[in-house]
Formats: C-alpha cells, sequence, structure tokens
C-alpha cells in the first residue's frame, strides 16, 4: 500500500508537457525535497512526457498516462503511453541514439532520465505502447 498517489491522463500534445513536469512536482512537495531533488524529478518526466508525444505517437494523437506514488521517501513515476513502442530498448537507451533524427533529436532522453532519478525502468511492446518507471529516493529530513 501506499502513503498517497495520483493518476493523471493528458492528450499528447507538447503544451502539456510544462503541465506533467509541474504536477509531479507539485505532489513530490510534500516529502519537502531540496530544490535539485524536485529538479531533478521535473527534467526527468520532462524527458519522458516528451517522448511518449514525439516518439510515441509520432506528434500525432493519443493520451499519456502519469501514476505516482509516494512509499515513505520514495517517489515512484510511471510514464506510459499507447502509441507505436520501442523496437529496440537497449538500442534506444544509448546515449546519442535517436529514431527521429529527422527531427534533430539529441538522443539523450533515457540518459537523462537514469542520472538524474534513481532507477529507470522502460517495457514496451510494438504498437501496444511503452510504460516508463522511475524511482526517486528523497534525502531524509534530519
Amino acid at each position: 500500500m501506499y502513503d498517497n498517489m495520483i493518476k493523471i491522463e493528458f492528450l499528447s500534445r507538447s503544451q502539456n508537457e510544462s503541465f506533467a513536469r509541474v504536477a509531479v512536482a507539485s505532489f513530490a512537495s510534500q516529502l519537502d525535497p531540496t530544490i535539485d531533488e524536485l529538479t531533478d524529478v521535473k527534467t526527468a518526466v520532462s524527458e519522458a512526457v516528451t517522448n511518449a508525444i514525439i516518439h510515441g505517437y509520432e506528434n500525432g494523437g493519443g493520451m499519456v498516462k502519469i501514476e505516482a506514488f509516494i512509499q515513505g521517501r520514495e517517489l515512484t513515476v510511471i510514464i506510459s503511453d499507447d502509441g507505436r513502442g520501442i523496437d529496440n530498448i537497449s538500442l534506444a537507451m544509448q546515449p546519442l541514439y535517436t529514431s527521429r533524427p529527422d527531427l534533430e533529436r539529441s538522443g539523450m532522453g533515457f540518459t537523462v532520465m537514469e542520472s538524474f532519478m534513481d532507477n529507470l525502468k522502460v517495457e514496451s511492446q510494438n504498437g501496444k505502447g511503452t510504460k516508463i518507471i522511475m524511482k526517486k529516493v528523497f534525502k531524509s529530513l534530519s
């Protein structure tokens, strides 16, 4: 059982990326995070949502879902889409790899998520979408 949780669903439009980032940061604020911890979460959420919009739905229609859970001092954020999925997860997670070179993407999304969160797991199926599970443990208040 979790101490607290939220679920959010929104249209896969780039305008909603900032909403998602702020919503998760607001939820995480109950853990009394440092500014750096909050920035880490916002950056990782931004990258995951952007991936869903640009790669999952290829800037087309679809819904992005966010679930966030707090248990003790740990925040779990799950960002999922029902888009095209990832052909090769290990390749997609390599720094500088991008499936959309036409958009001049940097290919650093997963690397950024891994560096700002304590744990990252990616699940995906072709034609069925992608789920990104990220965890962050917040330092003790004492």
